[in-house]
């Protein structure tokens, strides 16, 4: 009796490259220097105003729901104009609505999470003990004690999800001005190493508003938050604050003048032109600073298309927990030098991630400069799923690796900095490329002067697949014999394509490029294997003249 086939593994669908497109806006911050204690108590008064009818604002939003529509935004908006201005309230309303529709995106994702816990936790539960699991789908759990606490936990989660789910159908959020992760220090003040007085700061400072949206056509962009050319800037007081105005119509004019650095001209051009700019005006409350940021948008741009962003070449970018893997490919998808890696320490407060995550970037962005090559291969990574506490339970660490890789905020960083370069991202599907990258290139690669790692051949592999080529190195030889009769064999680079593995030339027409590159003339002489095939076919011999060599 013959022994049943097994059945192939039935690999993931791999998704086709594509350009990433790139920013849609623009943001630029300045301090506000020398400014006098009657401007900051101005500040302060004026955020905190604005902060109180927020909070009114947003609570009375949260509290519509899902029934909220044009009317009762129109009507938000009429109230809240009589305490501030047109469009102070037109900022706030907009803002209050940005904030519960982010509120209902995380909380779908909170429901998916759970979802899939509720279901890992079903399916290893209904298992025997001790059932072994495969690759793609675990096992039961290995003792009973186990297997009470897991039960005991799907309970807590399923409440969970019916309560998740109950809020999502009647449109119910819950969000916190000024941030919950903050609310929650009040509790643990030795804990965030804050004093009461410190976190009452931060509380208010955070719960304050001072954003105004901008306007094309009206005057340097906007009328609200008002900042000319040579960097006058100017506020419109809300209506109950009007008494502190020094200038006319109810402005009053900080003592301050801002000088954007970064994309100071493009911000100039933008203002002369009355085209419509927003800021917002913000407190660092650590540092006792005032910053005023402006921000626009940009029009829509058309990508590069994939033929040239492909056409000088590729980096292949390998995304980790603390560092970023390059590797340059040609445009025929060759390794080409060696590895570079790229650290960054993710430890620490925000600040000092974001900072470790620009730098990184920077250096990544001009070794690929200097090379020549115009576009970089990242995989398209998303982890929400891999996340997961219930599918990999007792692998704690290799949660807190992938919860640690800073996929959102690197596409969001990398794409706009790149744009700024002049380089393109060809965002690449991750399925495999890290196992195949393994297997075909590090050992090929690895020689006495150079050291390959996984992530390095995992850099090689995502840069075949943006350039559009296979990753492994060769296809399949013919299969009758090793012979080129069949077609070119490699996939790396193609027929005609010299310095590179492929197929090897007659042996004429190498001694010709060789006598070429000499200048040798040519002086053809009868060989040895012609000369013996005019002797077969006249059936005599001839004795060959033997060479001088003295």
């Amino acid at each position: 009796m013959t022994e049943p086939k097994k059945r192939k593994k039935e690999l993931r669908t791999v998704e086709a490259p594509f350009v990433a497109l790139g920013p849609s806006g623009v943001a630029v911050r300045d301090r506000l220097k020398q400014l006098t204690p009657v401007d900051e108590e101005v500040l302060r008064r004026v955020g905190e105003h604005l902060g109180r009818l927020a909070s009114l604002d947003l609570k009375t939003r949260c509290a519509e729901g899902l029934d909220h529509d044009a009317q009762s935004w129109a009507a938000r908006k009429q109230g809240l104009t009589s305490d501030s201005s047109s469009r102070w309230a037109g900022a706030i309303t907009k803002a209050t609505h940005d904030q519960w529709a982010l509120s209902r995106r995380c909380q779908l994702a909170h429901i998916q999470s759970l979802e899939a816990g509720v279901r890992t936790l079903t399916h290893r539960l209904s298992l025997p003990i001790g059932a072994k699991g495969t690759k793609r789908v675990p096992g039961g759990y290995r003792s009973k004690g186990e297997w009470f606490h897991k039960s005991r936990r799907l309970a807590t989660l399923q409440h969970r999800l019916d309560v998740a789910r109950a809020e999502w159908e009647a449109g119910a959020v819950h969000v916190v001005r000024g941030g919950r992760k903050l609310l929650k220090n009040r509790h643990s003040l030795d804990a965030a190493q804050l004093t009461e007085h410190e976190w009452r700061q931060r509380w208010e400072s955070e719960r304050w508003f001072f954003a105004a949206d901008g306007e094309s056509g009206k005057r340097f962009g906007n009328e609200t938050i008002r900042v000319t050319p040579d960097g006058e800037v100017s506020i419109k007081l809300p209506p109950p604050l009007a008494h502190l105005a020094n200038a006319k119509h109810g402005r009053y004019v900080l003592a301050s003048q801002v000088a954007f650095q970064h994309r100071g001209q493009e911000w100039r051009e933008r203002v002369e032109a009355h085209r419509a700019v927003a800021y917002r005006i913000h407190l660092d409350v650590e540092r006792g600073r005032w910053y005023l940021t402006a921000s626009w948008t940009r029009p829509s741009v058309r990508t590069v298309p994939l033929a040239s962003a492909r056409a000088q070449g590729m980096v292949g970018v390998d995304t980790n927990a603390d560092h970023f893997a390059a590797y340059r490919l040609d445009a025929q998808g060759n390794p080409v030098g060696d590895p570079r890696r790229f650290f960054y320490d993710l430890s620490g407060t925000a600040t000092h991630r974001d900072a470790q995550i620009r730098h990184a970037i920077t250096r990544l962005l001009h070794w690929t400069n200097r090379h020549g090559v115009k576009a970089i291969g990242l995989e398209n990574l998303d982890f929400t799923a891999e996340k997961n506490r219930e599918k990999h339970g007792r692998k704690k660490k290799f949660r807190q690796l992938i919860s640690g890789i800073p996929t959102g905020k690197l596409k969001a960083r990398l794409v706009s900095m790149a744009a700024e370069h002049g380089l393109s991202i060809v965002a690449v599907d991750p399925a495999y490329t890290s196992m195949w990258g393994d297997e075909h290139w590090k050992k090929s690669l690895t020689s006495n002067k150079r050291k390959m790692s996984r992530h390095d051949a995992a850099g090689i592999a995502i840069g075949r697949r943006a350039l559009g080529y296979p990753i492994r190195r060769r296809t399949a030889p013919p299969r009758d014999d090793r012979s080129d009769r069949r077609g070119h064999r490699t996939a790396q680079a193609g027929p005609g394509v010299r310095g590179h593995e492929g197929t090897r030339p007659p042996v004429t027409e190498r001694a010709h490029d060789a006598r070429r590159r000499t200048g040798e003339q040519r002086t053809r002489e009868p060989s040895a294997s012609n000369t013996a095939r005019d002797t077969r076919s006249s059936r005599s011999w001839h004795q060959m003249s033997l060479l001088d060599t003295a």
